[in-house]
């Protein structure tokens, strides 16, 4: 049998997972290889009741079956040809991964998973949601908090030398995020949180720094938000520092 080991970006999510000790059914989207759901049920079988490994494309689903196979749990992993949780029913998903994609394809199955009324007290009520996007931070946040979810933790790990985070997500009211707060999160004093803040920084700067020449209306507003998000990402940066002290 071949022993999984994950990423640090994997393992921050699959810790996220751990952590809920919710003995449930478990959803791993675009599971790629499988390699989180193969090691969750090498490292903490007894969580979980059932699992489901989704993927849009047959190779990646084939790769998934191998490591699984490997691993020695392909008996434990249903594997699912489908967009997102479109194979999905709402009481077969406890707990729901989706990590390594865009956060707008993160809205996407979300939005399409094919459970009707979903919002307030549908299906969504009583799920996890482990995120771990890659891209497009504040349409993720934004829509959350849109759209009736609560982001109750981020976390962050570094993974050579990129930095990467994890929300843990419920259906609840959430409070309103800063602009600031939907591109970088919600200030913590993570050791990673003061690398993280200056990327966010730096890309803003960049994009001011890449409009300064620019004019017209619509230019003029997106320069004011984003010289608001600037002005919030370092006050951040700030208040980290304080609690470092």
């Amino acid at each position: 049998m071949k022993k999984i080991h994950l990423t640090p970006r994997l393992q921050m999510a699959a810790d996220m997972v751990v952590r809920q000790e919710k003995n449930g059914w478990l959803v791993d989207v675009g599971t790629d290889h499988a390699y989180l759901p193969a090691w969750l049920l090498q490292n903490h079988r007894e969580q979980f009741a059932y699992v489901i490994a989704t993927d849009l494309r047959r190779g990646p689903l084939d790769r998934a079956r191998q490591t699984a196979q490997e691993a020695g749990c392909n008996q434990d992993i249903d594997f699912r040809l489908c967009d997102g949780l479109a194979a999905v029913d709402a009481r077969e998903a406890d707990l729901i991964v989706i990590a390594g994609m865009g956060g707008e394809t993160i809205v996407h199955i979300l939005k399409n998973a094919p459970w009707s009324d979903w919002r307030g007290d549908g299906p969504m009520e009583d799920k996890v949601l482990v995120l771990q996007p890659m891209s497009s931070f504040p349409d993720l946040r934004g829509w959350l908090q849109a759209n009736g979810f609560s982001i109750e933790e981020e976390r962050l790990a570094r993974e050579g030398e990129t930095l990467y985070t994890a929300l843990l997500v419920r259906a609840g009211e959430m409070g309103p995020l800063s602009p600031a707060e939907l591109w970088a999160g919600k200030n913590s004093s993570d050791p990673l949180r003061g690398s993280w803040l200056d990327i966010w920084t730096a890309r803003v700067r960049r994009a001011l720094e890449g409009m300064a020449q620019a004019r017209g209306e619509g230019v003029s507003v997106r320069k004011r938000e984003l010289e608001e998000v600037l002005g919030g990402l370092i006050e951040m940066k700030k208040e980290w520092e304080a609690w470092q002290a």
